[in-house]
C-alpha cells in the first residue's frame, strides 16, 4: 500500500507515537492546530469512516475506549475535541480512517 499513515503504523516512516496496541496506534500531529493534537488511527487500513462496517466496527469502537486514556494522558482535564474528515469536501488528506484529538486549550465554537 502506498497509505502514509499504513506507514508510520509499520514504522516505515517515524512518528510522535504516543500509544499502540495491537488494533490502535496514536501520534502527534506534524502540524498541529491546537497544544495537543493527537491522530489516533485503526492499524487496520480503513479508507474513510464511510467504510465502516459491521465487520470492522471492533476497531473503531476500540479507538474509543483510548481516546479518554490518551486524553487523560495527555492532562486534558477540561474536554477536548474528536473530529474525524470524511473525503475531498471534508477536507480529508489522507485516504485512512483517522480521528484528530485536539485540546489543552478553550476551542474555537465554530469548526468553519
Amino acid at each position: 500500500m502506498d497509505c502514509l499513515f499504513c506507514k508510520i503504523i509499520s514504522g516505515e516512516i517515524p512518528s510522535g507515537k504516543v500509544y499502540e496496541d495491537e488494533w490502535v496506534y496514536a501520534f502527534r500531529d506534524i502540524a498541529p492546530q491546537a497544544p495537543v493534537h493527537i491522530l489516533v488511527v485503526p492499524k487496520t487500513h480503513i479508507a474513510s469512516a464511510d467504510e465502516i462496517s459491521a465487520e470492522n466496527a471492533v476497531l473503531v469502537s476500540r479507538i474509543f475506549e483510548v481516546i479518554p486514556k490518551i486524553a487523560k494522558a495527555e492532562g486534558l482535564q477540561n474536554g477536548y475535541r474528536v473530529v474525524t474528515n470524511v473525503g475531498e469536501d471534508g477536507c480529508q488528506s489522507v485516504k485512512h480512517l483517522h480521528f484528530h484529538i485536539l485540546g489543552g486549550k478553550q476551542l474555537a465554537g465554530e469548526m468553519a
